[in-house]
């Protein structure tokens, strides 16, 4: 995108056994969208590591930005908290992309559950959890509009079926290949033509 955008992502230890990741995507665009995703971040990693649950944390967060919203600006979001010793995850999609995962040995799925109101839209809104727990060899994909969205020059969206096509026929690459990977044939469909939104990813695979 020409102007700054509001997406971004995040990965940090909540305490000696827990991982938490965060992917999201502000509103708008340029500088209002820009410093709304620094505080929304600082917001999220605060309430993060003071040991909330990725639902409580939102929760808290949706409150704190509601309450001085003057922008009406909102965020998408994704959060996962993770023990790193048993693979046990907890997540929260407040109007987020679906996560993409990969079991070993197995194709990229979709994980498809009931999305929550984005953060900024609704004081008060209670956020529901998902669990589900990573295997050896597990890989994990989340990312922003600005994948399954990206536009050709005849406004052909690039799409989830796409999307999910190429991750399968490269579901062996490690994540950071991968994501090479996935950037590169974005920007060969996309071609000359200018982006429009951000485009956001991160992937991360399981060893233990």
């Amino acid at each position: 995108a020409k102007e700054v955008g509001g997406d971004f992502y995040d990965f940090f230890m909540t305490d000696d056994g827990h991982l938490c990741l965060v992917i999201a995507d502000v509103s708008g665009k340029g500088v209002p969208a820009a410093l709304f995703m620094m505080v929304a971040k600082a917001l999220i990693k605060n309430r993060m590591k003071s040991g909330d649950s990725p639902s409580e944390a939102l929760f808290h967060v949706n409150n704190q930005i509601c309450e001085y919203n003057i922008g009406s600006m909102f965020v998408t979001v994704w959060a996962c908290l993770i023990d790193v010793m048993t693979g046990a995850s907890v997540s929260v999609n407040a109007g987020h992309e679906h996560p993409v995962v990969r079991r070993c040995n197995e194709g990229f799925e979709l994980v498809r559950y009931r999305h929550c109101p984005a953060v900024g839209v609704m004081e008060g809104t209670v956020y529901s959890e998902h669990s589900f727990s990573f295997g050896k060899g597990d890989l994990l994909f989340v990312y922003t509009d600005g994948l399954p969205e990206a536009e050709n020059r005849e406004e052909e969206m690039y799409g989830t079926t796409r999307m999910m096509g190429f991750l399968n026929r490269h579901r062996d690459e490690d994540p950071e290949k991968l994501l090479l990977s996935v950037k590169r044939n974005v920007g060969e469909f996309v071609g000359e033509r200018e982006p429009f939104d951000d485009l956001t990813m991160m992937a991360v695979k399981w060893e233990r």
